[in-house]
């Protein structure tokens, strides 16, 4: 069997894998605007993808929709817009007036506590993120102690924090990350990292020091829930992007490829089986279709398209295959 079906049905088993395991993280305003409409696969935090164009006619209208029903959520998204577009002093200014109106509201506490952390103003946001937290302790996924934790970082300055600084716990220095954390406690852990880390790439661009800490933290929890390693491998290379060097994050992206091609290996076996039942398959096809004159082009232009498909999706895991194994060999 020639490489490029075993490329095809190791991109086949790694999709169904994917497929599974996805889910969509939508955000619609109070106007029923689409703000992102981000697909999450697996624990590679890309950060959100706006879909805003015309960022004046959607204030426009969220303002209208205030005037209209008085709903303050109106103003809160509106706020949220701001921020998106970076306009932090109007944004602050919006927020404070909601809390005025109705205080205490956990959008409005969130919402100061991040544009104060935008504008550097950190002892202000911890306040506010703290007050978010007692109004709402499961907000977002209750991931917030690690936001505060982030926070306190800057306010102290400390100059080269440590993952361990940021949660209570660190994988060790060998070669394969270690820990005594149990399943459930290192899934709970990962989902925070994960969510911090997926807003904070939305609006933090490369290099900062504290993503890129905490982005080699989410790296080695991959790692060791996972079989194949390419999420990891992922996430390492971000941190790196991000601005974290340490021999040890490259001495894992190592052991990450390699596992991953010794997967690509241990299952030759099992893709020729699965690349000659497919071929089969696609005989009887042609077979049963020449029976019957009716459905014989239908059936010959299904095959086709599938063919097509599958021919791309090769082309497409050899190309990040070949990527890989370089990037393996320069590390």
């Amino acid at each position: 069997m020639n490489r490029f079906k075993v490329f095809l049905i190791v991109l086949v088993l790694i999709s169904s894998k994917g497929f599974a395991c996805l889910n969509w993280d939508i955000k619609r305003l109070k106007n029923k605007v689409e703000v992102y409409h981000d697909h999450k696969e697996y624990y590679v935090p890309r950060g959100h993808e706006f879909k805003i164009k015309d960022f004046p006619s959607l204030i426009l209208d969220l303002e209208k929709g205030y005037e209209k029903t008085k709903d303050i959520d109106y103003l809160s998204d509106k706020g949220y817009v701001l921020i998106i577009q970076g306009k932090y002093e109007e944004a602050l200014k919006l927020y404070l007036e909601i809390e005025k109106i109705k205080p205490n509201r956990y959008s409005t506490a969130s919402n100061l506590g991040t544009t104060y952390e935008l504008m550097g103003e950190n002892e202000k946001a911890y306040e506010w993120i703290k007050k978010s937290i007692e109004i709402n302790p499961k907000s977002h996924e209750e991931s917030e102690w690690l936001h505060l934790k982030i926070l306190e970082a800057k306010i102290k300055k400390i100059q080269n924090p440590t993952g361990e600084f940021f949660i209570g716990t660190n994988f060790g220095s060998e070669v394969l990350p270690k820990t005594k954390l149990s399943d459930e406690e290192l899934t709970k852990l990962q989902d925070a990292l994960f969510f911090q880390l997926n807003e904070r790439i939305s609006f933090i661009k490369p290099k900062d020091k504290i993503i890129s800490v905490l982005l080699f933290e989410l790296g080695n929890i991959t790692l060791l829930n996972e079989a194949i390693s390419d999420e990891a491998s992922e996430i390492y290379e971000l941190s790196k992007k991000y601005g974290f060097q340490n021999n040890l994050l490259n001495e894992r992206l190592i052991i990450c490829y390699k596992k991953m091609n010794e997967f690509s290996l241990r299952n030759n076996e099992e893709l020729n089986k699965m690349a000659s039942r497919e071929q089969n398959l696609s005989d009887k096809l042609i077979k049963k279709a020449r029976k019957n004159d009716n459905h014989f082009g239908k059936t010959i232009l299904f095959s086709l398209a599938i063919n097509v498909i599958l021919l791309i999706c090769s082309i497409v895991f050899f190309i990040k295959w070949r990527k890989l194994k370089k990037a393996a060999t320069a590390s």
